[in-house]
């Protein structure tokens, strides 16, 4: 057989291996699940816990002094004065500290001429109360261990006794004291005795101040 012959005869037979091949096989991906759109579409579940409500404390009220009749630095209406009714103003004051036994108050007026002048004492107030009435009336002369006993003023007297300065204006210091224990004097006792029995008792004080010129 000729060399051009035979070079025609092995092309032939190359071509017809070739196309008698098995194709390779192509590489799929696998198939795609039937998934809802609606659940391709959801936003990712929040992973960050809820922010816990704070709660709620009801604070109780701080041991101050306060007055319906005037403001702290204000002026004394003439009502509670010796120009007018000299009935004592209502007071009112928020939880005193644990531990307290009973309650003290002391008003005085520092600017009087001869010295500090003492208007009204009252001692043995149940730790239980948080305000004085107004025109509060006259207790603890018999002794009763429930009453609020009510000492001597600069007047001599166990009882209120209104601004009623000379002249000018002065200064009324309304001072309410938390005690660790309950005072064993008697009706009557002076505010130096007072001072005297509450000495290393105090567990707190509050102030008030009112003004009244004249």
């Amino acid at each position: 057989m000729k060399p051009r012959t035979l070079f025609t005869f092995c092309l032939s037979m190359s071509l017809l291996a070739a196309c008698s091949a098995p194709a390779a096989q192509q590489t799929q991906a696998p198939p795609v699940a039937d998934t809802p759109l609606a659940a391709t579409m959801a936003p990712p579940t929040s992973t960050v816990a809820p922010e816990a409500s704070p709660s709620v404390m009801e604070p109780s009220l701080p041991f101050d002094l306060i007055s319906t009749a005037f403001e702290q630095g204000g002026p004394i209406p003439a009502k509670y004065s010796c120009n007018g009714e000299d009935i004592s103003p209502s007071l009112a004051w928020g939880d005193p500290p644990a531990g307290t036994q009973s309650l003290a108050l002391i008003m005085d007026d520092p600017d009087a001429p001869g010295g500090t002048w003492v208007h009204w004492v009252l001692f043995n107030i149940s730790p239980d109360l948080r305000e004085l009435q107004e025109n509060l009336p006259i207790t603890g002369k018999n002794q009763d261990p429930n009453a609020i006993f009510v000492g001597n003023n600069s007047w001599g007297r166990a009882d209120y006794g209104g601004p009623c300065p000379p002249s000018g204006t002065h200064r009324y210091f309304f001072k309410l004291y938390a005690l660790d224990t309950t005072i064993s004097l008697l009706p009557g006792a002076t505010k130096q005795e007072l001072l005297s029995a509450m000495d290393g008792h105090i567990l707190a004080e509050a102030d008030l101040m009112g003004t009244f010129s004249h």
